[in-house]
C-alpha cells in the first residue's frame, strides 16, 4: 500500500491503548527487515532516519527504499524524520515525500523551541503531514545527538502550553530515557508521564528506548505512550549478524551473504518489539 502518515496511526494507538514501534533504519536490509516483521505480525510500523543517517546518503535514497517497502506490503508504513535538527532539514524531508516530520528544538530555549516547532507545523500541515516535537531533553549520545547530562525532565504544565501554542501532532517527553547505550538500568519517572498525559491531548512519544526493559516500556504505554522509538539496538542486531558470518568464514566477500544475516537479526529484534508495543494484529 502507499506510504501513510503517522497521524491516524498514533491516534488509533492512543484510542486502543497500544503503541506503534518506530525503528531507525540505516540501509536497504534494515528497511526490508522492519517491513517483513510488520507484515508477518500484521502491525503498522514507522521507519525513521536521523540527520546523520541522511548525511550518509540523502533523504531521497531512504525515501525510495521505504516507499518501495510500503508498496510491497499490506500493512501501513510511514517514513519519519527523527530529530530533525533545523527548519531547513524539515522542509527538505517534506519535499522529499516524508510522511511525518520531527523538529527537535529541545536544545534551544523554550521560546525558541515553540517558534521553530510552530514554523514547521505551519509549513507541514497544509500538505497533511503531521509534526512531532520534543520538550525537555532526552539525555545520552547517539550520532550527532548529545542530550548532555542533568537536563530537565518535561514539565507537565509547560507541555500543555507548548502543545497549545504550536499545534504539534505528537510530543516526545523526557522521563528518564537516554539515547545510545545505557551503563545501567534506566529509572523512568512514570508518575510524571501520567501527569503529562492528564493535561496533554496529543499522542506522546518515548525516545531512547533501546536497552529499556520491556516491562518498563509496557508500563509507559499503559500510562499514555503511543509511539516507541528504537535505534541503537537495531544497529547492534545488524552488526551481530554480519559479524557472525565473517567469524564463521572470514573469507566471505559477497555482501549479500553477511547483509542477509544482519537483516534476519534485525527482523527478529523488530518482531520482539512490535509485541512489546502490542500493535500485533492491529491492521
Amino acid at each position: 500500500m502507499p506510504l501513510v502518515t503517522t497521524k491516524e496511526l498514533l491516534l488509533d494507538a492512543q484510542k486502543g491503548g497500544y503503541a506503534i514501534g518506530a525503528f531507525n533504519v540505516e540501509n536497504m536490509e534494515m528497511v526490508q527487515a522492519v517491513a517483513a516483521a510488520a507484515e508477518e505480525l500484521k502491525s503498522p510500523v514507522i521507519m525513521q532516519t536521523t540527520p546523520s543517517t541522511v548525511k550518509y546518503a540523502d533523504l531521497e535514497y531512504f525515501y525510495a527504499n521505504v516507499k518501495t517497502a510500503a508498496e510491497k506490503a499490506s500493512v501501513p508504513i510511514a517514513i519519519h524524520l527523527d530529530h530533525g535538527s533545523s527548519f531547513g532539514l524539515a522542509m527538505q524531508a517534506l519535499r522529499a515525500g516524508y510522511t511525518s516530520i520531527m523538529i527537535d528544538g529541545s536544545h534551544d530555549s523554550y521560546k525558541e523551541n515553540i517558534a521553530v516547532t510552530k514554523a514547521v507545523v505551519d509549513a507541514c500541515h497544509p500538505s497533511g503531514v503531521p509534526v512531532e516535537a520534543e520538550l525537555g531533553k532526552v539525555g545520552g549520545k547517539e550520532d550527532d545527538l548529545d542530550g548532555g547530562d542533568g537536563n530537565p525532565y518535561t514539565d507537565p504544565q509547560q507541555a500543555k502550553e507548548f502543545v497549545e501554542k504550536t499545534g504539534v501532532d505528537s510530543l516526545a517527553v523526557a522521563i528518564g530515557t537516554a539515547h545510545g547505550i545505557y551503563s545501567g538500568t534506566p529509572k523512568l519517572d512514570v508518575d510524571r508521564l501520567s501527569e503529562i498525559r492528564k493535561v496533554v491531548s496529543v499522542p506522546l512519544v518515548l525516545h531512547g528506548t533501546s536497552g529499556v526493559p520491556d516491562e518498563a516500556v509496557k508500563e509507559c504505554i499503559r500510562r499514555g505512550i503511543c509511539k516507541v522509538n528504537y535505534a541503537t539496538d537495531l544497529r547492534i542486531a545488524f552488526s551481530k549478524g554480519v559479524n557472525a558470518v565473517l567469524h564463521e568464514n572470514p573469507n566471505t566477500i559477497d555482501p549479500k551473504k553477511y547483509n542477509a544475516r544482519g537483516r534476519d537479526e534485525v527482523k527478529k529484534y523488530v518482531m520482539s518489539k512490535i509485541k512489546v508495543c502490542q500493535s500485533e494484529g492491529k491492521v
